[in-house]
């Protein structure tokens, strides 16, 4: 089984169309109808849907330590801060954790990019 992910909407394009050439399942915010949804309600739909939400905001940071702290399962989220990495290391990250991991291994976790 592979991982699959839910897209931030502010992550650059080309990072969705380079996992998605990989064959690895990518719904963003946009195709989702979620565009300007609070994260917080961005997080409980990649978790209703059983994705994995990959982000480039560090606002996920305080969302995913509160509810690690409050006991609230969410089903992960995978950070990477724009300045410190390519779209290249994204997509090749993104396309490592997707093959490898199966949904429960990220649950109520913060993984950061790159690896």
């Amino acid at each position: 089984m592979t991982l699959d992910l839910y897209m931030d909407e502010h992550v650059r394009r080309a990072i969705t169309n380079g996992l998605k050439l990989r064959g690895i399942d990518v719904l963003t915010v946009q195709e989702d109808s979620r565009t300007g949804t609070p994260d917080p309600i961005l997080l409980d739909r990649a978790t209703e849907l059983d994705r994995v939400m990959f982000t480039q905001d560090d606002d996920f940071f305080v969302i995913a330590n509160r509810r690690q702290q409050e006991g609230v399962k969410f089903s992960g989220v995978i950070y990477a801060h724009q300045q410190y990495v390519t779209v290249g290391e994204c997509v090749r990250d993104l396309e490592i954790i997707a093959k490898v991991s199966e949904p429960e291994d990220l649950v109520n976790q913060v993984q950061y990019l790159p690896l």
